[in-house]
């Protein structure tokens, strides 16, 4: 097809071409001519301006999600991994097909449907029901840290991390105020334990989420493989607090503690209960983990008594967005032309040794967050020779990096946030008491783990 112009029509290297004087008409050559993409001087410095375009913006995209805002634009991580989005799909680093395809559904279905059942319980009483109940049995801080750190840790893994410390922060502060003990080193024991527990299934945690979904591993699996570790860190995670305050974790007991009595919404309750049972159920079973999660979610909303709105209310849409912007910054990253240096980068650090592929996890996790880390290494690891322990490895070193530092991960700053509420101060500094030693046996220990027990390759 040729365009006539104000020109002439020339014959280059056997090949008919219009030329024309009007360097603006030139458009329709430079998009659609073979001549052009193949040989134009003009083009390939077009092409490479586009490549550095992107690529500045997926690290700026990046470093703005590690950094957690860019306040003078008013944006949070939400708002910057979508403005990344646009701007690669803009630039043309990704075709706008290609981002649609990157968003991957199964993880945004579950993590939809996990937001509705989580909120139903929350709204029916039962995080600070069952909570109550379990905080109330402490007769001393070291039983009252140990009850903590389990019930979060436990809880974390069929519930979310990020559901279970806003539960659980504003009940630990008002019994420790009561008790007139320090909160700090209890709150520090929520949140590791809330990020150490949530790492024994797929439904703990986003990056979970996005593992189960990519690897295809069965739930029962998963769990078999990294309940272990998450039990022996839970139990790790209180010796170290208990020595790290001494003070506080005397041999001083106290009476038996008065809570204000939760009055549940009982039909609510025993709804949401039974749809979390069944949905539970579903994933031992081996259903479509999404597909389950749905199934509990659609159950929650036949409903005469609670209006969908209140529901709707408890969904995170910010972590939605988020999550749906950061699948297409991630995908560019191929499409631009970067996946293959990436995989060249990360494949020495992943194949060399179980240790090594834990401490490039956990410090990528540190530098840009548990949840991008996980996107980045999911093009490399379907090629390595195990990719299902590759999977396990990275769920367990990607989580437990969260317990590092103060911006680990979410469910650190939802704690100290919530505690700046009752005028505590959890510094970053007071935090890296326990954080940093929490962390480095968390990772030991996942280490040694699987490094002797070997999945086998499939």
């Amino acid at each position: 097809m040729y365009w006539k112009c104000d020109g002439k029509w020339k014959t280059v290297n056997g090949r008919k071409l219009y030329h024309n004087k009007n360097p603006i008409l030139h458009l329709p050559l430079i998009l659609h001519s073979e001549f052009f993409i193949l040989h134009s001087s003009h083009y390939t410095i077009f092409m490479n301006i586009i490549h550095y375009a992107s690529l500045f913006v997926i690290l700026f995209t990046l470093y703005g999600i590690a950094v957690g805002s860019y306040p003078a634009f008013r944006m949070n991580r939400a708002t910057i991994a979508l403005v990344g989005a646009a701007v690669l799909i803009f630039i043309g680093a990704i075709p706008l097909e290609k981002a649609y395809d990157a968003v991957d559904l199964n993880t945004i279905l579950l993590l939809f449907s996990m937001m509705i059942i989580n909120g139903n319980l929350r709204i029916s009483g039962f995080f600070k029901l069952v909570t109550a109940k379990i905080i109330a049995l402490a007769h001393s801080p070291k039983q009252l840290l140990a009850l903590i750190i389990f019930s979060s840790g436990i809880l974390s893994a069929f519930f979310l991390n990020d559901t279970i410390v806003i539960i659980f922060t504003p009940l630990v502060i008002e019994v420790t105020l009561s008790l007139k003990r320090n909160p700090i080193p209890y709150l520090i024991g929520l949140v590791t334990a809330a990020n150490i527990g949530s790492s024994a299934t797929i439904i703990g945690n986003p990056q979970n989420m996005i593992i189960g979904v990519s690897s295809g591993i069965h739930f029962a699996k998963y769990a078999l493989y990294q309940t272990p570790p998450s039990l022996i860190c839970l139990f790790i995670a209180w010796i170290v607090i208990v020595l790290i305050y001494k003070k506080e974790f005397g041999g001083s007991h106290f009476a038996k503690i008065e809570l204000e009595k939760v009055r549940p919404y009982k039909p609510l309750l025993i709804k949401s209960i039974v749809a979390s049972t069944l949905m539970i159920i579903a994933f031992f079973a081996g259903v479509s983990i999404p597909l389950a999660a749905f199934g509990g979610a659609a159950l929650l909303l036949i409903t005469r008594r609670l209006k969908p709105q209140r529901v709707f209310n408890e969904i995170d849409w910010s972590l939605l967005v988020f999550f749906s912007a950061l699948f297409i910054v991630t995908k560019s990253i191929d499409t631009a032309g970067f996946g293959k240096y990436l995989a060249l980068t990360l494949q020495p650090f992943l194949t060399q040794s179980t240790a090594s592929f834990a401490v490039s996890s956990a410090v990528l996790s540190n530098i840009v967050s548990n949840v991008p880390a996980v996107l980045l290494f999911r093009p490399v690891i379907p090629a390595l020779q195990n990719p299902e322990q590759a999977w396990m490895l990275l769920g367990m070193a990607a989580t437990f990096a969260g317990n590092l530092t103060l911006i680990g991960s979410v469910a650190n700053l939802i704690v100290a946030e919530s505690a700046k509420k009752y005028f505590i101060n959890l510094s970053f500094v007071e935090y890296l008491k326990a954080g940093v030693l929490i962390t480095i046996l968390s990772l030991t220990v996942g280490v040694i783990w699987f490094s002797f027990i070997s999945l086998p390759a499939v």
